[in-house]
């Protein structure tokens, strides 16, 4: 009795001919072929790719050269505008309030570097004393100095930024850092004349 879901072998060696055309045999033989799907493959977006490198690799004094115009490029820019911590129009008062003026700050410095020389053991007694003497002015000096740059800085900002929502004692800070910098070290440099109204 023959079985009612059993196929014929006639069946199964014509279903297991297939025609394959020489397209796509050609398409197979490609090493990491994937049949169409069909549509394109959408493209990169130009936006995501790498920028394109220079034509030509440069030199080792070539790239030096490079990197050296670079900084010299950052350190002026930096020299003229300053940083992050210099933006904002009070610092720009507190800088104008400090350029406008001598400070005793700028001597600070060199009279601290000929305090150390005087303070030496090997010097008279006589030198040691002026040495410590001159220190103690200095020091006097440059807490006058910022007290009076402090209370300026404070009466112009709540003049002319009365909404201003800068802590004051960073402005103070700022300014009197500021004042201890020699004048041609400073950075941003300096927009007003000693002596300029502010």
């Amino acid at each position: 009795m023959p079985s009612l879901f059993r196929r014929k072998s006639t069946d199964l060696v014509e279903d297991s001919v297939t025609t394959v055309t020489t397209d796509e045999e050609s398409a197979r033989a490609r090493r990491g072929y994937t049949p169409a799907k069909g549509r394109e493959t959408p493209k990169r977006p130009v936006a995501g790719r790498r920028p394109a490198g220079p034509a030509k690799p440069l030199s080792k004094e070539e790239a030096r050269e490079r990197r050296r115009q670079l900084r010299t490029e950052s350190a002026a820019e930096f020299r003229r505008e300053g940083g992050p911590r210099d933006r904002g129009p009070e610092r720009l008062l507190a800088r104008n309030v400090v350029d406008s003026r001598r400070t005793v700050g700028t001597w600070f410095f060199g009279g601290a570097l000929i305090v150390l020389l005087g303070s030496n053991q090997a010097m008279p007694p006589v030198v040691r004393l002026l040495s410590n003497i001159l220190w103690g002015a200095l020091a006097l000096g440059v807490v006058i100095d910022s007290i009076l740059i402090s209370r300026k800085i404070k009466k112009l900002v709540r003049e002319r930024f009365p909404k201003s929502d800068q802590r004051l004692g960073s402005l103070y800070l700022y300014a009197i850092m500021r004042s201890i910098t020699f004048r041609r070290m400073r950075a941003p440099e300096p927009r007003v004349k000693i002596g300029d109204p502010v």
